[in-house]
């Protein structure tokens, strides 16, 4: 099971540096002009999870597999993308696979680095790249919709359906709201196939200067305002600083960012942002062997989240030795769980919750 977030906005913003810091890879050129980025780069990155380690150390395990997310890094886009300026049409395709929507914005001034629209304001940032995209989904949805409508004054039911879904989405993006703020209730699925960019949840990554990493500034709170009345959420890193702890050794980072006055890297607020942006959550399976955390979809039962370890456990399940984290930490493991009356179990109804410790039972 993949899930993947997109890393877009407008060129030399710090798309590609934050991309190698999260992937502690130079895979994606970080270079100061436009559409340095041609191709989409792709990397996976592990999910940071403390509750690892001390499961770890409980199970005895002979090694840790952390569960791990896709960041896909686009091109810039830039004015006009939507009509194929630039290299639009190309990253208007690659957006349009990702699940979910990593808008980072430039908040620091730096005359070195030059910016596309000659100046530094990422509110204006921001609505470029949204108009290019509401535009994009648009021009799509209207074909589609008028093609769905002549079909409809048939009779056809399918038609009838998709109309009813069409529609109020496309009156949101002419008024210049974004798809997401029209899907019909309990039409998510469906909005999906669509394949709208608009429809994607998105999370700002505001790319501020050193001194401001710890803090924010100016310019982030304003992304921060604009986030909240969206009812999206924001992040502050410093792409260089991320940068120079990605090449860091793993021990020498706590203190690197310690001196800046950061209790933890930017990155790995970023990776749990996504995480949470894509509604998913972990549960674990403890070993001598290993202690491995699985990604699953808030709201999975216990059948979906076997399968996602096999389909045989899925076609099988018969019920799941389940153990909440807090319980399994604090009594020592499974044994100290079982003897407290804290190991339940659970059957084909259960909703798996984030940070549960199972054993599946199944017979195929």
């Amino acid at each position: 099971m993949g899930f993947n977030c997109g890393i877009v906005g407008l060129p030399n913003v710090g798309k590609s540096t934050l991309f190698n810091a999260l992937t502690a890879t130079v895979a994606a050129q970080a270079a100061n002009y436009p559409f340095c980025t041609i191709e989409p780069n792709i990397g996976r990155v592990a999910v940071p999870d403390p509750r690892l380690a001390v499961l770890a150390k409980i199970g005895k395990s002979q090694k840790i597999l952390p569960t791990s997310l896709e960041f896909v890094d686009i091109a810039g886009l830039v004015r006009g993308a939507s009509k194929g300026e630039g290299l639009g049409n190309q990253f208007l395709g690659n957006i349009r696979e990702v699940d979910a929507i990593i808008h980072v914005l430039r908040c620091f001034e730096d005359g070195d680095v030059t910016h596309v629209e000659g100046s530094i304001d990422p509110i204006r940032d921001a609505e470029t790249v949204e108009t290019e995209l509401m535009l994009a989904d648009l021009g799509s949805l209207e074909k589609r919709l008028h093609a769905a409508q002549k079909k409809a004054r048939g009779g056809d039911k399918d038609s009838i359906a998709q109309v009813a879904l069409m529609e109020p989405i496309v009156v949101a993006l002419t008024e210049g709201r974004p798809a997401r703020t029209a899907i019909p209730k309990g039409e998510d699925e469906a909005v999906r196939r669509l394949q709208l960019l608009t429809s994607k949840p998105v999370l700002y990554v505001c790319n501020v200067e050193e001194a401001a990493a710890a803090t924010g500034n100016a310019f982030s709170a304003k992304v921060a305002e604009r986030a909240k009345a969206e009812g999206a959420r924001t992040v502050v890193v410093s792409a260089a600083i991320e940068a120079e702890v990605a090449q860091l050794p793993d021990e020498d980072r706590g203190e690197f960012l310690d001196g800046l006055g950061l209790a933890d890297s930017g990155l790995d607020r970023v990776i749990r942002a996504g995480y949470d942006l894509l509604g998913l959550i972990t549960y674990f399976t403890v070993g001598p062997k290993e202690t491995r955390a699985w990604t699953i979809v808030r709201g999975t039962k216990g059948p979906g989240a076997a399968g996602v370890i096999h389909g045989d456990f899925e076609r099988g399940f018969i019920a799941a030795e389940t153990i909440a984290y807090d319980d399994y930490a604090a009594l020592g493991g499974e044994q100290g769980a079982k003897e407290a009356g804290k190991m339940r179990i659970e059957g084909k109804e259960y909703v798996v919750r984030d940070g549960d410790v199972l054993l599946f039972r199944f017979n195929v």
